[in-house]
């Protein structure tokens, strides 16, 4: 969700850096809220995958978001909501994201919640690299530093030094290497495509996607834990509606950079919640991670708007002098 939201608008265009009416400060509050919401999601993921089979849980996050998404969206725009001229596009980006969604359930399985919060933060760092190398968009020397920086401090956050590279971690990576992928691959349905549609449909195709996956195990839940369901699928809806009316309140550029106090609430959680005690290598390497993309999506906006921050002409200008000191020096 995040790499995707963050040049997107609630109708799926491309959000300009500012407009008349926009409402930055309600639009930081929502976007706060979107965090606290996708936060929830994943503690009660957590809960969940350590008493039912991980199918179980996706099923009963998918249905119950997927019910909550009509009960939201059909009294007002009714079945034509599902009307689109790309249904295999909607069908390739739900598959990916149930997929991205069951690795990112595993990982909370077995690693800290804010170690796989923070790995999820490296999906926009993907989405650029997929873009650089398979879409062949033009990548200057600032963006290339920017990217490499972030994988370093995914580097960090696995640890993968004297033992061995964790295993959840290999799945929150998975996560993240696929949603960013994804995000280029369906880039361009957001300019036919309303957001009710493709909420509608992702959900949808999820939920039949994650119905494949009772075959490996179901167990029957108890009223509480049944309760605790309802809240991860209602945490799911909510967190995608405070996040899309967000961006559709105020810039990507204003509000996107609060997405990262999910690290906050993560780490605060896992404490607090399961015993979780962030070390060194968590706390490095999210920094890392935060700053890589906060100075990307800096620089990728002011690349949009023809102009580039002081950082940025630095590196480029150092770029340029690279090769001018190398002739310096042979000759």
């Amino acid at each position: 969700m995040a790499s995707t939201a963050a040049i997107d608008d609630a109708k799926g265009r491309t959000r300009p850096a500012a407009r008349a009416g926009d409402d930055v400060p309600r639009g930081i509050l929502l976007m706060v809220g979107a965090t606290v919401m996708l936060t929830l999601a994943n503690v009660f993921s957590k809960i969940l995958v350590a008493r039912y089979p991980v199918g179980e849980v996706m099923f009963g996050r998918s249905a119950i978001a997927f019910a909550l998404s009509c009960a939201l969206v059909l009294p007002g725009a009714g079945l034509r909501a599902f009307a689109t001229r790309r249904p295999g596009a909607h069908v390739a980006r739900g598959l990916s994201q149930a997929v991205s969604q069951t690795l990112t359930v595993l990982a909370l399985g077995l690693m800290p919640l804010a170690g796989v919060t923070a790995i999820g933060f490296s999906a926009p760092l993907f989405a650029a690299l997929v873009a650089i190398l398979w879409c062949r968009e033009p990548a200057d020397p600032v963006r290339w530093a920017m990217l490499l920086t972030g994988f370093v401090g995914v580097l960090v956050v696995t640890n993968p030094g004297a033992e061995t590279l964790q295993l959840g971690a290999l799945f929150a990576v998975g996560n993240a290497v696929m949603y960013g992928t994804v995000t280029v691959a369906v880039r361009s349905m957001t300019k036919t495509e309303s957001a009710a549609t493709l909420l509608l449909w992702q959900m949808a195709v999820m939920t039949v996607a994650h119905a494949g996956l009772l075959a490996f195990g179901f167990t029957w839940p108890g009223a509480a834990d049944a309760g605790l369901f309802v809240l991860l699928g209602a945490s799911t809806v909510g967190a995608q509606f405070l996040w899309t009316r967000a961006l559709a309140a105020a810039p990507a550029t204003a509000v996107s950079p609060f997405y990262y106090l999910m690290l906050v609430w993560g780490m605060g959680i896992g404490a607090v919640a399961f015993g979780e005690i962030p070390d060194a290598h968590l706390l490095v390497g999210a920094a890392i991670v935060v700053a890589s993309g906060l100075l990307l999506l800096w620089h990728e906006t002011a690349a949009k708007r023809g102009t580039a921050p002081p950082w940025g002409r630095l590196v480029e200008r150092l770029a340029r002098r690279a090769p001018s000191i190398e002739r310096h020096r042979a000759g």
